[in-house]
């Protein structure tokens, strides 16, 4: 009977826990895929950033599908497909920034179109490549194949942060405000990644050590929430990427505070007029 009873208490948890990511599914879809349409219609946004929003938006069409029909293979693989690219595109966004202030002059110059399309076009073919090899191997060999390619990012995100700070102490002529907003970007982008990615490194380094299934179920629906937080969490980063959003947004408050303190300072200097011509 205690055998029967703890393996009820654990399928009651199990169904509590897929019934819960269901509905985080759901709520970041709705919350996601609004804002990610209005963040790609603004003309401003950088090309990198504009490919991450177009990947983070066929996750976000392939995860509802799979909301409707959990055993599909197509939505699975297009999911995986827009995962992979947007790891792709934050490496492109960190990159750039990076050059942005440790290499200007270069990145000034050697700027251009071309680059860019090239760029984009083999961040969106090679995910394809591999992953279409990995899913014709084994289960094994996947796994080891999406652990290589999640893990590879990390050295050069760290790098990125690194050279970034270094060349922020050196450069005078930019300001200080401007040196932490450059900074925080790169953070971000390396919070980010950890956050909702390392769960699933995690998960695939799981199967192939033997270990709980109960630690395992649990550290699935970890990553689980993680991919559908991922499309949020890109968003965030183009706030600190488009200055002038915030910047919009900071005269917006500060402009009603103005307002605000005029308009008191009016009252103020009407009501003193009125005292003072009853006095008189």
């Amino acid at each position: 009977m205690n055998f029967s009873s703890s393996h009820y208490n654990q399928t009651d948890f199990r169904d509590m826990v897929a019934h819960i990511i269901m509905w985080v599914n759901w709520i970041t879809l709705g919350i996601g895929l609004p804002l990610v349409l209005i963040v790609m219609i603004d003309q401003g946004a950088p090309v990198y950033v504009i490919n991450l929003l177009i990947s983070d938006f066929i996750q976000l069409c392939s995860r509802s599908l799979i909301n409707i029909h959990p055993s599909e293979f197509v939505a699975l693989f297009i999911t995986y497909y827009g995962l992979f690219v947007s790891v792709g595109f934050m490496m492109c966004v960190s990159f750039e920034r990076y050059l942005v202030v440790a290499k200007p002059l270069w990145y000034r110059f050697r700027r251009n179109i071309k680059i860019y399309v090239v760029v984009c076009i083999v961040v969106w073919i090679l995910p394809l490549l591999f992953q279409l090899f990995a899913f014709l191997t084994l289960a094994d060999e996947m796994a080891i194949i999406f652990i290589v390619v999640l893990l590879l990012p990390f050295p050069l995100f760290i790098f990125f942060l690194v050279g970034t700070i270094k060349a922020l102490s050196g450069a005078l002529s930019v300001p200080a405000d401007e040196k932490r907003r450059i900074a925080a970007i790169q953070v971000v982008v390396l919070i980010n990644y950890t956050l909702l990615y390392l769960p699933f490194i995690i998960l695939l380094l799981s199967l192939f050590h033997v270990i709980d299934d109960q630690f395992r179920f649990n550290v699935s629906a970890v990553s689980v929430v993680c991919m559908c937080l991922s499309p949020l969490a890109d968003t965030t980063l183009y706030l600190f990427i488009r200055k002038s959003i915030m910047d919009k947004f900071l005269a917006s408050l500060c402009s009603c505070k103005i307002s605000n303190n005029q308009e008191m300072s009016s009252t103020d200097y009407e009501i003193s007029g009125i005292i003072i011509s009853t006095l008189l």
